[in-house]
């Protein structure tokens, strides 16, 4: 159960995770692991030191995350592995996905430099700096619904990737508009066009603006602007409800409060019981099960939650974590693992020492998966998509690199059960978690240990014990979360 609770809620567990947890009951992790408010965030202090996965600069130059895109990635994987708030980093990929923004395409318009700061600035960085889009997503990670998507229409990042630097009173541009209720909120079927142009028309002269030394990419940065003179000022009619009262037309307004149209919009949105319902099914099979229906009952709960306690992230999440759905050993693996889980949860479970997250960010490309660079606006295909036999392939290999580079650990840790090839593989099996494998498959793992007499010794536990790994980590059965 503590390793499904910290596979589910972070991105599984080092042997040391495991230590630090025993004894601790199942309410109590779930709850910590929930209110990780008061831990540490001092991640990025740790990068670079000897007891922490490594990274790896380029050209010789310092590394530099908030400005450089590949070291933001392996900033981000650092985090996945050593955060003290594992659940936060997961809330982030999970609403990486949910509010799918490229870099690449940022990047075009204003430069690698100000593209990186757009996606996942820390404002401590620079003085006077927003967060980046990802910087918010923690931010908000398990917080007011209603905050995020208001957060998210005035984030530099998704004013440039949904093109709302483009609407204005005279030429309305709808994508803003039609994505934050077709993916963000309320879901295809509960609008309409003429819904998708009402609300183009509440976010005219939602803007970006560059603050600092336009010519100096390394100090400047881009910020929500609102624009008065942009902005449509007469009201705005929609199928749905707006008001409590059932009204359904933002009136007009005077273009110096136009941003209070959006703000009403937003708590539309955020308080209609399609977005209640959405945001439910989406959290549950992120953290509960994929591979079948989500379990009616437990929606509606996690729904009514929601509505109950002002839209609010957390308390919803905490009636999916206390729910015996999410404690079913019938729901265990029953997530297909996205690349990113794969290779952290890899990583923890394998060991760090020498290895390089710049490592993994390659064949993270390769399994389908780029941090920040989501294929389109709908995110990435999540389930049976991520699994391909090119994907398998690259999973295989990277398992085999992280099992070659570890070798010597893995070999040390594996000491206590070299007396039989059994022992051995019972020992590995309770490492790397699986669904389960066959007993033909157990056994042929039985026979590549004893593929010549087997005597436990150093030298054959380093040849040994690497192979094997790469066999469970490259397996089918582990690609589960």
């Amino acid at each position: 159960m503590l390793e499904h609770i910290l596979r589910r809620m972070g991105f599984g567990a080092s042997p040391a995770d495991l230590a630090f947890w025993a004894g601790t009951s199942v309410d109590s992790v779930i709850d910590q692991l929930l209110n990780y408010e008061s831990k540490s965030t001092d991640h990025d202090s740790k990068i670079g030191q000897a007891a922490y996965v490594g990274i790896t600069t380029s050209g010789g130059n310092p590394f530099s995350a908030n400005t450089s895109i590949n070291d933001a990635r392996q900033r981000w994987l650092f985090r996945m592995i050593h955060s003290q708030r594992p659940l936060e980093e997961k809330m982030a990929l999970f609403w990486h996905n949910h509010f799918a923004t490229a870099y690449s395409k940022i990047a075009g318009a204003v430069g690698q430099e100000r593209a990186t700061r757009m996606m996942d600035n820390d404002p401590s960085s620079l003085a006077g700096s927003a967060p980046g889009q990802i910087q918010l997503l923690r931010q908000h990670a398990t917080g007011n619904f209603r905050d995020m998507l208001l957060a998210m229409a005035r984030d530099p990042a998704m004013i440039y990737w949904l093109d709302s630097q483009l609407n204005t009173r005279t030429r309305p541009q709808e994508n803003f508009g039609r994505e934050i209720m077709e993916l963000f909120s309320l879901g295809i079927g509960n609008y309409t066009e003429a819904d998708v142009y009402a609300a183009a028309r509440v976010f005219t002269g939602f803007n970006w603006q560059v603050v600092g030394d336009r010519a100096n990419t390394q100090t400047s940065y881009y910020t929500f602007a609102y624009r008065p003179n942009d902005h449509d000022i007469n009201a705005k009619e929609f199928t749905f409800p707006i008001y409590p009262d059932g009204g359904r037309t933002i009136p007009a307004r005077a273009a110096a409060a136009g941003e209070q149209d959006a703000v009403d919009l937003v708590n539309a949105l955020a308080r209609h019981p399609a977005t209640a319902t959405r945001l439910a099914t989406r959290l549950y099979k992120f953290f509960v099960n994929e591979t079948s229906d989500p379990d009616p009952a437990l929606i509606s709960a996690m729904a009514q939650t929601y509505l109950a306690n002002n839209f609010s992230i957390k308390a919803t999440l905490r009636t999916l974590f206390q729910s015996s759905q999410f404690r079913n050993p019938a729901n265990f693996f029953q997530r297909y693992s996205w690349p990113v889980e794969f290779a952290v949860r890899a990583i923890k479970e394998t060991g760090w020492t020498g290895f390089s997250v710049n490592t993994a960010l390659t064949p993270l490309t390769n399994m389908g998966q780029q941090l920040y660079e989501p294929p389109d606006v709908n995110g990435w295909a999540t389930g049976p998509e991520w699994i391909s036999t090119s994907s398998m392939l690259t999973r295989m290999n990277f398992a085999s690199t992280l099992a070659a580079n570890q070798r010597f650990n893995l070999a040390r840790d594996a000491q206590p059960y070299r007396a039989t090839p059994e022992r051995v593989l019972e020992y590995m099996l309770a490492r790397f978690p699986s669904m389960g494998f066959s007993s033909t498959a157990t056994s042929a793992m039985t026979d590549y240990l004893r593929s010549t007499t087997w005597t436990g010794t150093d030298a054959q536990l380093q040849t040994r014990i690497p192979g094997l790994t790469r066999l469970i980590v490259g397996a089918g059965e582990y690609q589960f979360n």
